[in-house]
């Protein structure tokens, strides 16, 4: 392997209180019921629109007639909130840190926003850990299309059989497959082992750690 594609929210990241206290935030300004986290947790993983859907539904508005205005609310106050109270995982930093010691490119791919993307990762990690960060952007098809995986790929100079995928749900599963790409499950995000099992997770790792004897 000579790189490492990886997921943020759920994967690198704890997002899940930033998300909830945004989307709850938005449905506050619409005079809408909030979700909990658990709720949250469940929504995410597919984008902000995705995200807003699941969120109306559930707090009332089952006709989405109201969708617009809760994107350019989000868009917003996420925009404002998207590092509150966000940390890596665990285990993470020291592992992001010998695989660059050892010499693999490391890109993060993730269907938030790509400002908001580049925001966490900059706060989070820094600017000299990752070589490449896309986040949701129209000019590239979101996960599980493995159009950003390909771009990833070849701003890396690496190929399908020298890149590993890492991620914590069904989207990523999808993805990595879609991209013919070895892919790598973590149990520490927002889906269980049952529901990676569920969606036919291949490698399933529960520490951080575990992640360099596949590379």
């Amino acid at each position: 392997m000579k790189a490492c594609i990886f997921d943020l929210d759920g994967t690198l990241t704890d997002t899940l209180e930033s998300l909830t206290y945004s989307v709850n935030e938005t449905l506050k300004e619409m005079e809408l019921s909030p979700i909990t986290d658990k709720e949250c947790e469940s929504f995410v993983g597919n984008g902000a629109k995705v995200l807003m859907e699941c969120s109306l539904r559930a707090a009332g508005e089952e006709n989405l007639d109201r969708l617009n205005e809760a994107m350019e609310r989000y868009g917003r106050i996420f925009d404002a909130n998207c590092t509150y109270h966000v940390t890596s995982y665990d285990g993470i930093e020291e592992m992001l840190g010998r695989l660059k010691e050892s010499g693999i490119r490391l890109g993060v791919l993730s269907n938030k926003p790509h400002q908001q993307t580049v925001k966490v990762v900059r706060e989070i990690f820094g600017e000299d850990i990752f070589d490449c960060v896309q986040g949701q952007q129209e000019t590239v098809a979101r996960k599980p299309d493995p159009a950003g995986v390909f771009r990833l790929m070849e701003k890396m100079q690496v190929t399908e059989e020298e890149c590993l995928y890492v991620g914590d749900s069904e989207v990523d599963i999808r993805t990595g497959r879609n991209a013919g790409v070895k892919t790598v499950s973590v149990t520490w995000g927002f889906r269980t082992r049952e529901e990676l099992e569920a969606a036919e997770a291949g490698t399933i790792i529960d520490i951080p750690g575990e992640l360099l004897q596949y590379v």
